[in-house]
C-alpha cells in the first residue's frame, strides 16, 4: 500500500467556455491526509476527478507514481487508486454486501483475489456495516448508503484512495469514523486525498490543506498556515474567528454570529 505519491501539474479544465480549473498544482504524499477545501463551485470535486483520472483535464498532467496517469490501463489503474464520488446511486436492489464485493472486481485476474472475503468483511466492519450485509441499497437511509459505498472503496485496498465530501450525509460518529479512517490509511502508508466542507473536520484530521477559490490555489499548506481568519474571510466572504483547539492546538473556525 506505501509509497505512491499523486501530482498534478498545471491542471486546467474548460467546459462548454467556462473554465473550472486555472493553472492548478497539486502534491499528495504516502502517509498523509490531503484535503481540498472551498465554496461551492470552487472547483473541489472537479479536481479530484481529474485526479483519479476520471475527466481528462484542458491542460496539464496527473502523475501517479511518477507515471502520467492517462498512459495506465483501466484494470492497472482501479488496482492504484479508489475512488469515493458524491453520488451512492445504485439501479439494482442489490444487497449491501454485493455492493462492497464490486470493490474487489479489480483484483480478479491477481493472488490478491485470495484476500477478497477478508477484505470486505473488514472493511464492512470498519464502516458500520456488518449488520447490513443483507439489505437491499433501497432499503437503507442516505448515511447507511454512504457508509456502504465508502465500505466498496476501502476493500478495494489501494495505495491511493480519493474521497469526495465522504461525511456529507453521516451523523457526527460516523464523520468521525471516516476521517479516522482516512488517517488510519495514510499511517499505514498510503496516500488519501479528501474533499471537505467542514472546515473544523479538515484543520482536525488532514496533514496538508489546499484551499480553492474559483477554479485556482488560494492557499496550501499546512490547516494552521491555510485556515486564517483573514483567508476564509476573504473566500467564504463570512468572518471568522479561527481558535487554536485547548487540547490538540489545531485551528478551530467559528463563524461571527
Amino acid at each position: 500500500m506505501s509509497g505512491v505519491s499523486l501530482r498534478a501539474e498545471g491542471i486546467r479544465v474548460v467546459v462548454d467556455g467556462t473554465e473550472l480549473l486555472s493553472s492548478v498544482d497539486l502534491s499528495a504524499a504516502p502517509g498523509r491526509v490531503h484535503a481540498l477545501i472551498g465554496p461551492n463551485g470552487a472547483g473541489k470535486s472537479t479536481l479530484l476527478a481529474v485526479l483519479a483520472g476520471d475527466r481528462v483535464p484542458t491542460a496539464g498532467r496527473v502523475l501517479l507514481d511518477g507515471r502520467p496517469i492517462t498512459g495506465l490501463a483501466l484494470g492497472e489503474l482501479a488496482r492504484a487508486r479508489a475512488v469515493l464520488t458524491q453520488e451512492h446511486a445504485v439501479a439494482f436492489p442489490f444487497p449491501s454486501r454485493e455492493i462492497v464485493a464490486m470493490g474487489r472486481h479489480p483484483w480478479a485476474p491477481t493472488t490478491a483475489a485470495d484476500e477478497d472475503e477478508r477484505a470486505i468483511a473488514e472493511a464492512m466492519t470498519q464502516t458500520d456495516v456488518s449488520h447490513l450485509a443483507e439489505r437491499t441499497v433501497p432499503s437503507l437511509s442516505g448515511g447507511e448508503r454512504a457508509r456502504v459505498a465508502l465500505a466498496r472503496v476501502l476493500a478495494q485496498r489501494t495505495p491511493v484512495l480519493l474521497l469526495d465530501e465522504p461525511t456529507a450525509a453521516l451523523d457526527l460518529r460516523h464523520q468521525e469514523d471516516v476521517l479516522r479512517l482516512a488517517r488510519a490509511r495514510a499511517a499505514a502508508g498510503g496516500t488519501v486525498v479528501v474533499v471537505l466542507h467542514d472546515l473544523n473536520l479538515a484543520a482536525a484530521y488532514a496533514d496538508d490543506l489546499t484551499l480553492l477559490r474559483g477554479g485556482g490555489v488560494h492557499a496550501t499548506g499546512a490547516p494552521a498556515d491555510v485556515l486564517t481568519a483573514e483567508a476564509i474571510a476573504e473566500v467564504y466572504r463570512q468572518d471568522v474567528e479561527v481558535l487554536p483547539h485547548p487540547r490538540t492546538g489545531v485551528p478551530l473556525v467559528l463563524p461571527v454570529r
